[in-house]
């Protein structure tokens, strides 16, 4: 039998080329993020866009709403921190304050409107908890919004206690448009005080004595939440 070399030569050299390819694609490198070394990579710059620096030079990126995930954050900072007084640590008043932020972010009903200078939102907790949690939240956040950013939050409450309506209203068009892109989740979540309030609290210095949820009893916390409503806020009639 002959072979037509025309034909067979040009055929080998394209198989040949065929097997190559083919071989290239199975041993090419392939990054396994599961084997990954972590502890040789430069962390530093993935976590420069939302995370926040504390004074001592710890770094928190989780902002609250994953309570498991800030809690684990906290506990490796504080281990890695030689100045941390373990006599003072306090998860549990974290884990209070993160349940808070939970309530107010998950377990409330909102409806919002733009209005002039800004908008304004009704919102209706879902459960007995979320109301006083929201209680404690709306009785601090207008302060530490407008020493913040300047922005001004008016909050009023029905004459049961368990739905509230917050006006928030800024002075320059720039503000105006952005506080009614934020909305009432936005203007809660806004700005970078949650990290360091986070770790205020874990570390013993917690900037929310008072209005956390660490009552030993549901009296003592309605009781807390008629002072908040006569003291801070406003009855709708």
């Amino acid at each position: 039998m002959k072979y037509n070399k025309k034909i067979t030569y040009p055929l080998i050299i394209v198989g040949c080329i065929s097997v190559i390819g083919v071989f290239s694609q199975i041993h090419e490198p392939k990054m396994n993020h599961s084997n990954m070394d972590h502890s040789s990579m430069d962390h530093s710059t993935m976590m420069s866009q939302g995370s926040t620096i504390i004074d001592n030079g710890t770094v928190l990126t989780e902002a609250g709403t994953d309570p498991f995930a800030v809690i684990q954050e906290v506990i490796a900072a504080l281990e890695a921190n030689d100045a941390t007084d373990w006599s003072k640590v306090n998860i549990e008043a974290l884990r209070q304050h993160l349940t808070e932020m939970q309530d107010m972010s998950l377990n409330v009903d909102v409806s919002q409107r733009k209005i002039e200078n800004g908008f304004e939102a009704i919102i209706a907790p879902t459960t007995t908890r979320a109301n006083r949690s929201l209680n404690r939240v709306l009785s601090v956040h207008p302060a530490q919004m407008e020493s913040e950013t300047g922005w001004k939050m008016a909050v009023k409450t029905n004459s049961e206690g368990n739905v509230y309506r917050i006006v928030v209203t800024a002075s320059t068009p720039e503000d105006i448009a952005k506080i009614q892109g934020l909305g009432y989740i936005g203007i809660m979540a806004y700005g970078n005080h949650h990290q360091p309030h986070h770790w205020a609290m874990a570390s013993g210095d917690n900037p929310h004595e008072g209005h956390s949820s660490s009552t030993s009893s549901h009296e003592h916390a309605d009781k807390e939440s008629a002072d908040h409503d006569q003291h801070t806020m406003t009855h709708d009639e």
